[in-house]
């Protein structure tokens, strides 16, 4: 098959994987990506839920499509120091999706993830009218909150707590939509497992908060709901997961993923796994979607990934001096401006050879 043009590229995802709405979203150059409406009017293509859900309640699909933007985003801002940079604005990228490698478990998590951050988040705010605040059901009471007073106060469910249950439930729908499961169908299972793990690291680590009410600063009372993680939260956890990602075989029950190599545990819900090994990502690479490292701007100090040694693959770097335009001599004027003047400042680059 041959590579497919940019303005292609938001069709073809749809065209090679019809269940797989993701690299729609993750498209280089098509002004499908991230819009709700060009999702909808594919709905041939998408598959039983997904094309349900656009039918019968775009407005959830509009926060789904919110939601892979936030995937987007945080996955970029995880990996803006690692060889590969979850950069979409490359001809390569979609090479990426098409593999079984601990980057592409990577983002199947991070935009499920983000599909039921933002959905849930939409409901707490009131934009949706298929939910609202969490309902409050015969929970246990809530952890002792720290300060003067709380020991012994009364307390109650209460506030907006966030329906973290709803927005599981439609990145489940439209996330997981019905493939054909085979034998040999590892990649299924995999993208399946993933997806999970984006939605269990934003539901499972739910917080409580509280509120406390007295006369004269008391707190006689405490109102609690659940709230949801930071998105940063979330994705902080998830590249603790990639660094630590399985790799798997797929069992003979066709059902089952197997971690390879002896002693080694199976990998539980959270945890993301993988059947490939990555490629170093050192130099552009078509076939392996690969963009390279050239270029890039890298630290010459930093031991770690961030450094030049590593980033640039031993190749070694060059210094550049740019000129950058920033405000500064900031005075604040009542009421109610601040007014700042424009610094050219000498910055020292250095970028991967």
């Amino acid at each position: 098959m041959l590579p497919p043009s940019r303005t292609q590229m938001g069709l073809f995802f749809i065209l090679l994987c019809p269940a797989n709405i993701i690299g729609l979203w993750w498209a280089v150059g098509s002004p499908l990506v991230m819009d709700p409406n060009s999702i909808c009017r594919k709905t041939k293509r998408l598959a039983g839920k997904q094309a349900e859900l656009c039918q019968t309640e775009p407005d959830i699909v509009q926060e789904v499509a919110k939601g892979a933007k936030l995937g987007v985003r945080e996955c970029q801002y995880q990996f803006r120091f690692r060889r590969w940079n979850c950069s979409s604005h490359t001809k390569y990228f979609g090479k990426i999706l098409q593999q079984d490698i601990r980057e592409t478990a990577f983002v199947y998590a991070i935009t499920a993830a983000g599909v039921s951050h933002a959905v849930t988040q939409a409901c707490s705010m009131g934009e949706l009218l298929q939910c609202s605040c969490a309902v409050t059901r015969s929970r246990a009471p809530p952890l002792p909150t720290a300060g003067p007073g709380a020991e012994g106060s009364a307390w109650e469910w209460g506030g907006c707590g966030d329906d973290v249950d709803f927005g599981y439930e439609k990145s489940r729908q439209f996330m997981d939509a019905k493939r054909k499961k085979g034998k040999s169908d590892i990649r299924t299972l995999i993208d399946l497992h993933n997806n999970e793990a984006g939605r269990l690291a934003v539901r499972s680590y739910m917080r409580t908060e509280c509120k406390c009410h007295g006369l004269s600063g008391s707190c006689t009372l405490h109102t609690c709901w659940k709230k949801m993680p930071h998105f940063r939260e979330v994705g902080d956890r998830l590249l603790e997961r990639f660094n630590g990602a399985f790799k798997v075989m797929g069992a003979n029950d066709g059902k089952t993923l197997l971690p390879v190599g002896r002693s080694i545990k199976p990998p539980d819900r959270q945890d993301l796994v993988y059947s490939a090994d990555s490629p170093d990502f050192c130099a552009a690479n078509r076939k392996t979607g690969s963009p390279g490292t050239r270029g890039r701007v890298c630290n010459s100090t930093a031991p770690d990934v961030s450094g030049c040694d590593l980033l640039c693959c031993g190749r070694g770097h060059r210094a550049e001096t740019v000129v950058l335009e920033e405000n500064c001599l900031c005075r604040f004027h009542w009421c109610c401006v601040v007014q700042c003047r424009k610094c050219r400042v000498h910055q020292e680059l250095s970028l991967c050879l």
